[in-house]
């Protein structure tokens, strides 16, 4: 099953996203570009585009919004074997406000969406077993107990069956305590072999400040690669007990939504092909970088090539 059955499988929670045309506080917005986003599901399309064959694990609605989700991963190439359209479910929503200091701002509809019905039932055990790499991240844990229960259950199982488990603890203030946070994001650090976060939640979550010590504190849970995500100041990748600085990819950005999960996806997608974790995590800053020249989440992804013609040559 493993030849036929998608290398990278990821799991959470996918969304459509209403991305203000303009600067400006929300109210004021009168235009919207719709897209895509969900940090998993993007995780998933930023892979497939580098090269990775990708499956995805959701339920959505059977609403507009879901069979415009189950179109762009068709369209992408993503499989959705293990998407269930949840009758009468309302797919999640969210709006993208951009402010003059190049942040932006998330306002969200999601509150029972189908995804925050996941339960362990709904993980694909014989798929996770084939896939050669599962992701998780902390928000498909935050969205709703059930949810938390089946990310951990497909964790579980892909260890069992020897997959590797990428986790990107992605956390999120306002879906839950940060007490409760902490306690599930090492929990899972624990279970995974790459761990993913950035400089911010890092120093929530571990207390610790420095750059280096943050990635200390995960990497004593005992996963093999830790690559800290610090923006314009690149990456800082932790491997057998080395720590290397790679640097960012210098670009003017417009918009850094979903940057975070376009270099976990082009980052697993190539180590699956052989790259080194340093090599991939070259790859992947100058993936992250290119996404944050255009608007919203999921366009923007650079493929393979788009990256190396970027890039000219890949160093640290």
């Amino acid at each position: 099953m493993r030849d036929t059955a998608p290398s990278v499988l990821s799991m959470g929670e996918p969304l459509v996203e209403f991305n203000a045309a303009a600067e400006g506080a929300l109210e004021s917005s009168t235009a919207f570009r719709v897209g895509f986003g969900g940090d998993t599901s993007n995780m998933a399309i930023a892979a497939r585009r580098s090269g990775a064959s990708t499956g995805y694990v959701t339920r959505v609605g059977d609403d507009a919004f879901g069979q415009a989700l189950a179109e762009l991963w068709r369209r992408e190439g993503v499989d959705t074997t293990h998407v269930v359209a949840e009758p009468g479910g309302a797919t999640g929503i969210y709006f993208i406000t951009r402010h003059g200091d190049g942040k932006h701002s998330f306002t969200y509809r999601r509150a029972g969406s189908p995804a925050s019905r996941l339960t362990p039932a709904d993980v694909p055990e014989q798929a996770v077993a084939a896939a050669r790499l599962l992701h998780i991240s902390g928000i498909t844990q935050a969205i709703s107990p059930s949810a938390c229960d089946a990310a951990f259950h497909a964790m579980e199982t892909a260890r069992a069956h020897s997959a590797l488990v990428s986790y990107d603890p992605n956390h999120r203030p306002a879906l839950w305590p940060v007490a409760r946070a902490r306690a599930i994001v090492m929990r899972s650090a624990e279970l995974a072999d790459i761990v993913l976060p950035n400089l911010d939640e890092g120093r929530l979550l571990t207390g610790a400040h420095e750059p280096a010590d943050v990635l200390a504190e995960f990497a004593a849970r005992g996963p093999a690669i830790v690559a800290l995500k610090m923006g314009a100041d690149g990456v800082l990748l932790g491997e057998e007990g080395r720590t290397t600085h790679v640097r960012a990819h210098r670009v003017v950005p417009t918009d850094a939504t979903g940057a975070g999960d376009t270099f976990d996806g082009a980052f697993a997608a190539r180590l699956l092909d052989g790259d080194s974790p340093l090599e991939a995590a070259r790859y992947a800053v100058v993936a992250a970088a290119l996404t944050t020249t255009g608007h919203g989440a999921v366009g923007p992804i650079p493929d393979r090539e788009a990256v190396h013609r970027h890039a000219g040559h890949l160093r640290a």
